[in-house]
């Protein structure tokens, strides 16, 4: 969403990087209006009888903005993405918003077995495969149907995208409540064995200012143990204990509190970039992470049927990255909570396996639901 521009004299450059929005604007959708390797791109509104709306497009699938109230009834945006479909489609690192897959984080060596089939996948994360690829769901014009106001259908025909064998039909349901719930279900078929590791990258920042860094927004994930990793960021079939370690977060926290603590894992993943092992299960009515943000008020409750959740606060934005109203996205200026399998489940049997055969149907609901205190 655009930036409001207050029409007072003395406006300063920091009114621009504010976030609180309006209701959509007429035209803006003509910005999201292309056409990417033969196929049309487009921007859709989801939105509730409040007035608070979503708006989301077909190319990668991607969530471009969320705007709900924060505690004064004002609507703000609190998704980090861009004004326009060429800045999206230029970004070829970024993944702002978007759908991710065949497999959601990293495979090892790019690599794995399946009845004595090899897949080899192209490499883009030093050795490893991460997120499907340089293409993948997130760089892939989706089929898109909108069902009603509040609920829009994307489906994608993964034929063998990335070196994964097998042909996969995958359909994405987003819904957007009367309760400010953004609702995410997936759904997938294939006609061979393959590994399906379906996710969201929605970059958060719930203050209103997306100028500034995340450290002071509050995160509790409800997990004992996360999946530690080596210096490639890899995980190898072990579990590591939260407690007594910066990765404690069964109770809320400052997101900065710990992050800078001399600990081997925070090393390896330049600060937070891990997946933490669920406490609930894959029981969808539980709560396995918040965030808060005192400035708005704003709280995200994360629901989900996955055992894992990504957790990952913008390690690698550095401000080169122009967002929407032209703001520079800082260092450490975004939460991310990307429900999913494990890291490289398909090389490791300890961890719940991601296998689906023919005749099987992947099912997986992730919901970000958003309120205030």
């Amino acid at each position: 969403m655009k930036n409001q521009i207050l029409a007072i004299a003395g406006v300063t450059m920091l009114a621009l990087a504010s976030c609180t929005s309006t209701a959509p604007e007429s035209g803006r959708a003509a910005a999201f209006e292309s056409t990417v390797e033969g196929k049309a791109t487009a921007l859709y509104t989801l939105k509730n009888a409040s007035g608070a709306y979503v708006e989301i497009t077909n190319y990668g699938g991607r969530v471009v903005s969320i705007n709900v109230p924060d505690r004064d009834g004002k609507l703000t945006d609190v998704v980090l993405g861009y004004d326009n479909i060429d800045d999206y489609v230029n970004d070829k690192p970024g993944n702002f918003g978007a759908l991710i897959g065949r497999y959601g984080n990293r495979i090892e060596n790019g690599q794995y077995v399946i009845d004595g089939d090899t897949s080899k996948l192209e490499v883009n994360n030093g050795p490893h495969t991460l997120h499907g690829g340089t293409v993948g769901y997130h760089h892939s014009v989706w089929d898109a149907k909108q069902l009603s106001d509040s609920t829009l259908e994307l489906t994608l025909e993964d034929k063998a995208i990335g070196g994964f064998l097998g042909n996969v039909n995958v359909k994405v349901l987003y819904t957007f409540t009367a309760d400010n719930a953004l609702r995410i279900d997936y759904e997938a078929t294939t006609d061979k064995a393959t590994h399906v590791n379906l996710t969201n990258h929605s970059y958060f920042h719930l203050s209103g200012d997306h100028s500034k860094d995340v450290l002071d927004q509050e995160v509790m994930i409800a997990a004992d143990s996360i999946t530690p990793i080596d210096s490639t960021f890899m995980t190898h079939g072990t579990m590591m204990a939260v407690e007594g370690t910066a990765f404690d977060f069964r109770k809320a926290k400052p997101v900065g509190q710990d992050i800078n603590k001399d600990e081997e894992q925070l090393k390896n993943g330049a600060g937070y970039d891990h997946n933490f092992v669920l406490n609930t299960r894959g029981d969808l009515s539980k709560v396995c992470a918040t965030v808060f943000s005192a400035k708005t008020g704003i709280l995200m409750e994360v629901f989900t049927t996955e055992p894992g959740l990504q957790f990952y606060v913008g390690n690698f934005l550095d401000g080169t990255a122009k967002g929407k109203g032209g703001v520079a996205y800082p260092y450490r200026g975004t939460v991310v909570m990307e429900t999913q399998h494990y890291p490289n489940s398909p090389n490791q049997p300890e961890y719940p396996s991601t296998l689906l055969r023919p005749g099987e149907t992947y099912h997986s609901t992730c919901i970000y639901k958003f309120s205030t205190k």
